[in-house]
């Protein structure tokens, strides 16, 4: 979402980083650049004037502009304002660590806690429920339970029911002709009998904010007196996602926000804009089409992404919730024997899917714009990393643990079983000869101990040849000095290093 607005920013910064000295002129015409890039994102007016004022402020201080690195000071101001822009606190309050500024869930209250969605038709309302339904269990041990008031939009209620099977949550008995304010009493009596933690509430929505909307939440509120209700809005709607939000806040007592389609292509002005001109907290963002593509919206993690400094922590997370440990520490002790046949590529491959695929996996990490610029390029997709699954599945099992058994014959009958190429093939063998050659550097290093070093041992990634060194990310897998692909997948497209 915030690709256009990074890249934007990402250049002011490199132009101050550059020199050794910044005067207040110079300040004052990377502001200027900064204000063009927030205005063209769609950011509201109000919130750039007040963000640029405040960041001029601070950075034509004294401190900055005599600092031996005045460049690097002012992105930091620019982040900690970004930071407080989305909600957070800035960082001599302490808003430095990730989760400063994450509002949660209020789920301390008597059970059943009940939660009341609202927003617009077309936001993702009922989705969203169910990721939320999905969230509260498996974060917080909740046991949840879902009843659509939605009488209007037809099949409305049978699609919760279909997502609550689908997520393991218990949805309320659809009663034909019921209508909402009876079904939230029902759903009460039913949440409190079956000893229900929450209650979560789907409400109607409408095309566009009216006075039978606003009457229909505030009755189904009067008789559920809900401790969260949160807004459902659709972040690709630009600012008028964010006058939706004002005006239900002016209507309805919200406690959060949560933003859709954050995984989107719009220019991220809502986002930047919803904390300041509704006052309400964004609790979560929807980041894709999945159950589970849903994550409480954090300010920091946020601004680090827009600035081009990653989130190794969401990537990290990430990576624990889709990778198993008993499955990871087989890896880590077969890289330790030096040993890597195809199945643990494929299995790599599938992670790295599970995990978003190559173009999330990127936008996490520090420093890897130019990266995540040459795979858009280059045409790269995340088909590729299907292609590549497609081309070991269709080996025997012979073959996948002994490529080596891979002749002429083999790869043309591989090739036609997985609907590719027998160059694929060629490229993808050597991209397991070049993992197979770390893995047994990483053995001569003193395996699991030379493993450690490698990667917490003070000398960064720049300790195996081909893994590593100054700006090449994780693995080896950032860009080179020019910003062109990295060598694995560089040899994987065919394309010049």
């Amino acid at each position: 979402m915030f690709d256009s607005l990074s890249d934007r920013l990402g250049g002011v910064f490199d132009r101050l980083k550059g020199r050794g000295a910044l005067s207040e002129s110079d300040v004052r015409e990377a502001m200027r650049e900064v204000r063009i890039a927030l205005l063209e994102a769609d950011v509201a007016l109000p919130v750039v004037r007040r963000f640029i004022d405040s960041v001029t402020e601070k950075a034509i201080g004294a401190d900055v502009l005599r600092s031996v690195t005045p460049g690097q000071q002012v992105v930091k101001i620019v982040n900690d304002e970004l930071v407080a822009m989305l909600g957070g606190a800035l960082a001599e309050d302490g808003g430095d660590d990730h989760g400063k500024g994450v509002e949660g869930l209020n789920l301390d209250a008597k059970p059943p806690v009940v939660i009341m969605m609202v927003g617009l038709q077309g936001s993702g309302k009922t989705t969203t429920t169910a990721k939320l339904a999905k969230f509260i269990r498996e974060k917080h041990g909740k046991k949840a339970m879902m009843a659509s008031l939605d009488v209007n939009r037809p099949a409305a209620q049978e699609q919760l029911a279909v997502l609550g099977e689908q997520v393991d949550t218990a949805t309320l008995p659809i009663v034909a002709g019921q209508q909402p304010v009876d079904i939230a009493r029902r759903a009460m009596e039913s949440a409190r009998l079956q000893n229900h933690d929450v209650l979560l509430l789907d409400t109607a929505g409408r095309l566009h904010v009216d006075e039978a909307l606003m009457a229909e939440m505030k009755a189904v509120a009067g008789v559920s007196a809900p401790t969260e209700v949160l807004l459902v809005v659709d972040s690709l709607t630009g600012q008028d996602a964010v006058n939706v939000a004002k005006n239900f806040t002016e209507e309805v007592p919200l406690t959060g926000v949560i933003l859709t389609r954050m995984d989107g292509d719009a220019r991220g002005g809502a986002a930047l804009s919803m904390r300041h001109v509704t006052g309400k907290p964004i609790k979560f963002a929807g980041t894709g089409e999945k159950l589970d593509a849903l994550e409480a919206f954090d300010p920091v993690r946020v601004a680090g992404r827009i600035l081009g400094m990653g989130d190794v922590v969401s990537l990290v997370e990430k990576a624990a919730a889709t990778i198993k440990e008993e499955d990871a520490e087989a890896m880590a002790k077969r890289m330790a024997k030096g040993q890597f046949d195809l199945n643990d590529l494929r299995t790599q491959l599938q992670q790295m899917q599970n995990m978003g695929g190559l173009g999330m996996l990127a936008g996490m990490m520090p420093g890897m714009k130019k990266a995540k610029a040459a795979l858009a390029a280059s045409d790269t997709d995340d088909k590729m990393l299907v292609h590549m699954d497609a081309i070991i599945g269709s080996m025997t099992p012979k073959e996948r643990a002994n490529p080596a058994l891979l002749n002429a014959k083999r790869k043309r009958r591989v090739a036609a079983g997985s609907g590719t190429h027998v160059s694929q093939i060629n490229k993808v063998l050597k991209m397991h000869q070049e993992m197979g050659r770390a893995m047994k550097q990483i053995k001569k290093m003193g395996g699991l101990k030379g493993l450690g070093a490698l990667f917490g041992g003070g000398k960064g990634m720049g300790g195996m040849p081909g893994m590593g060194g100054p700006g090449a990310g994780l693995g080896g897998m950032g860009p080179g000095p020019s910003g062109d692909l990295p060598p694995e997948l560089a040899g994987l497209l065919g394309k010049k290093k």
